[in-house]
């Protein structure tokens, strides 16, 4: 069993703004642990202000590598003003753009995960087509469009090695709990033969690479 994350960590988890539970982050955590163990980078798609990447950078850190977080910190469809998850603090006063790179560094810094973290400012299918590196996790939890879901998981996928995790966020089966993109990369994943499930936490998913495919 993976040692839980370290009391500060979770405190400072639980004290910044974002959308992952408790819940479902211990289950990340306890993923992140596990994949941690085979030497290689932990990768995360969609940053926002930090509040998984500290949970992320917590099983990095006992175990001796780094966190890749990217995300082009302008906000998903839903975070952009006059929609449900706006928060106005985001917003650039300077330019009336959403940049939420600050606040991802701010967090970082005040739990001093800064040098556990690798941050890329981008677009995930941009930045994975010139990746050349391997992944022990790859966390997919940005977009949440059938077109970024799906961009995310094609770019990403081909980077996690077999044995490695692959952890997906806001998976909801019925429509009426949330957008149905992450559900679709789920199934992909499971019908795709490479995967096997290992757990489900609420909304989180966590499968292991068995094998090649998409």
């Amino acid at each position: 069993m993976s040692q839980p994350p370290q009391p500060e960590t979770l405190a400072a988890f639980e004290a910044a703004k974002g959308f992952m539970p408790t819940d479902e982050g211990l289950a990340l955590h306890a993923a992140a642990a596990e994949a941690a163990t085979l030497g290689l980078p932990l990768l995360e798609i969609g940053s926002y202000r930090g509040r998984s990447t500290l949970l992320l950078a917590d099983a990095a850190r006992t175990a001796g590598v780094q966190v890749v977080t990217v995300d082009h910190h302008r906000g998903s469809e839903e975070q952009q003003p006059g929609w449900e998850y706006h928060d106005p603090e985001t917003v650039d006063p300077r330019t009336g753009r959403m940049d939420t790179l600050p606040l991802l560094r701010r967090t970082l810094a005040e739990a001093g995960a800064e040098e556990d973290v690798i941050v890329i400012v981008g677009r995930s299918p941009r930045v994975a087509r010139l990746w050349g590196g391997r992944f022990g996790l790859v966390f997919v939890d940005g977009g949440h469009t059938d077109e970024h879901a799906t961009a995310d998981y094609e770019g990403w996928v081909p980077h996690l090695v077999p044995g490695g995790l692959l952890v997906i966020h806001d998976v909801f089966p019925d429509p009426a709990d949330g957008g149905q993109a992450p559900y679709r990369i789920f199934q992909r994943a499971l019908g795709s033969g490479a995967f096997d499930e290992v757990s489900r936490t609420a909304s989180l998913r966590v499968l292991r690479r068995v094998g090649e495919g998409q």
